[in-house]
């Protein structure tokens, strides 16, 4: 049997690493910038799509992290209102406060807002790991960007999953990917170890929402059926040497659009070289998407998402890539390393 036969990587390193992480928010993460009625069926359709994403997460043994947002943890807007950090956002532009928000928000519309039952159910899948995104869907790059209120909103994310679930959070999320070295700093100072980085390419660069524009959106939608963007995939020595690590993000799997149907499989395609090169030299790719992504055309995204479970399965048999989450591949890091040192 030859070396690919027997698991061992084309560069004869070390096998690669698959990540998954998911954004799992409800409508906490569209609330400023879409009506609910407008999202309502989409978000709907979330407690069908996370249960058949974790039964294909089981069947191809995939450990993913699910970066969920604090208030899921909750029952309901009167326990959020009590559980309000001392030191709020004080956001600028108000549509970006989510106590604000919550004060004129219904008791009917809890199903697009709170999940403890689907935290649960998460917990009880083999190899997922729940980490943060942050307590209120936090955004680290809107002003005033208090790293005081940062402090507290994510303390607040660590004391309610610990206090609700029993859970210990070691890997965060930024909402928006947007955040600085002083937030991920912080972040490890209250016992973070993995946080999701960005692409080190300009188009997926960290910024605020009024920085932000459609020539970084045109390109990052055309970065996913072309190769525009390069340095999508991930030396792991190059993950940091201190907590908390790097574990950078590549793609950001899109949802189906039945527009750009006819371009399905350039994007399919595009992610599969992508995991099969990061298969032969050893190197991590992570791969993003929300839950909510999957609420309208479940059945071919979850057909999509086979379809590259799959080509991670072959590259399992190939080359010995390896599924772990975002703390696993933290923890993993640190190893290596206190092995080489040794």
């Amino acid at each position: 049997m030859d070396a690919v036969g027997r698991g061992i990587p084309e560069a004869g390193g070390e096998a690669g690493i698959f990540t998954v992480s998911l954004d799992f928010e409800l409508y906490w993460g569209v609330r400023d910038v879409i009506p609910l009625e407008h999202y309502a069926d989409r978000l709907r359709k979330v407690r069908e799509a996370v249960p058949r994403m974790l039964a294909l997460f089981r069947e191809f043994g995939i450990h993913a992290t699910w970066a969920t947002v604090g208030f899921l943890f909750m029952e309901s807007f009167e326990e959020l209102r009590a559980r309000r950090p001392a030191v709020l956002p004080g956001y600028r532009k108000r549509e970006f406060c989510p106590y604000a928000y919550s004060e004129s928000a219904g008791s009917k519309d809890r199903v697009f807002h709170f999940a403890p039952d689907l935290v649960q159910r998460i917990r009880e899948t083999p190899g997922q790991e729940i980490a943060s995104h942050t307590l209120s869907h936090f955004y680290c790059l809107e002003e005033p960007r208090s790293l005081e209120a940062f402090r507290a909103d994510l303390q607040g994310a660590i004391d309610v999953a610990r206090e609700k679930h029993g859970l210990q959070l070691r890997s965060l999320v930024f909402p928006r990917n947007q955040y600085s070295p002083d937030h991920a700093r912080v972040a490890g100072e209250l016992g973070i170890r993995a946080i999701r980085g960005n692409p080190t390419s300009w188009m997926y660069a960290p910024r605020s929402w009024d920085e932000g524009g459609p020539v970084d959106r045109g390109a990052r939608l055309l970065d996913a059926y072309l190769p525009v963007a390069r340095g999508l995939l991930h030396e792991k020595r190059a993950l940091g040497a201190t907590w908390p690590v790097d574990v950078k993000a590549s793609r950001f799997l899109r949802a189906h659009s039945h527009p750009l149907r006819h371009v399905e499989a350039l994007k399919l395609g595009r992610i599969k070289r992508e995991l099969r090169a990061a298969a032969r030299t050893g190197r991590l790719y992570h791969l993003w998407w929300h839950p909510h992504n999957f609420g309208v055309h479940l059945d071919e995204n979850l057909r999509n998402l086979r379809e590259l479970l799959e080509t991670f399965q072959d590259m399992k048999e190939r080359h010995g890539m390896r599924s772990l989450s975002m703390a696993e591949v933290a923890e993993h890091v640190f190893s290596s390393r206190r092995v080489v040192a040794a």
